[in-house]
C-alpha cells in the first residue's frame, strides 16, 4: 500500500482501523500476561494480591482467594474530581478531564486534522 496515493479521507479511515488495532492487540496481550501471572502465582499458592499487594483488574478481583491473614487497612486518600476539561460535540453527555488515556472521540476529532482547543469548555466561575 502506497500511502501517498491515499487521500487524507482515507489515510484517517486507516489510522483509525491501526489504532484500533494496536488497542485490541494491546488488551489482548495485557489479559494474556495477567492470566499467566496468575497461574504462576498460584502454583505458589499465592494471589497477585498478594505479590503486588494491589489488585489492577476486575478479573483478578473475582478470582483473588481471600488473604491468609486478615491485614489492617490504612484509609484510602480521598481521590480528586477530574474537572471537564473538553466536551464531546456529538455527545455534550460525555466529556474528558485530558488526563489519561484520550477517549475515542477525541481521537477521531484530532484524526480529521482537528484542534483538541477546539472541544476545549468554558470554566465555570
Amino acid at each position: 500500500m502506497e500511502l501517498e496515493t491515499l487521500t487524507l479521507t482515507e489515510l484517517n479511515r486507516l489510522q483509525k482501523r491501526v489504532e484500533t488495532e494496536i488497542k485490541r492487540r494491546s488488551d489482548t496481550a495485557r489479559r494474556d500476561l495477567i492470566k499467566r501471572m496468575q497461574k504462576m502465582v498460584a502454583e505458589q499458592g499465592l494471589t497477585l494480591e498478594e505479590v503486588l499487594g494491589t489488585v489492577s483488574t476486575t478479573s483478578e478481583k473475582a478470582t483473588a482467594k481471600p488473604a491468609k491473614a486478615a491485614k489492617i487497612k490504612k484509609a484510602a486518600k480521598p481521590t480528586k474530581v477530574s474537572v471537564i476539561k473538553y466536551r464531546n460535540p456529538a455527545n455534550p453527555e460525555q466529556g474528558w478531564s485530558g488526563r489519561g488515556r484520550k477517549p475515542q472521540w477525541a481521537l477521531d476529532w484530532l484524526a480529521q486534522g482537528k484542534s483538541l482547543d477546539e472541544l476545549e469548555v468554558a470554566p465555570n466561575p
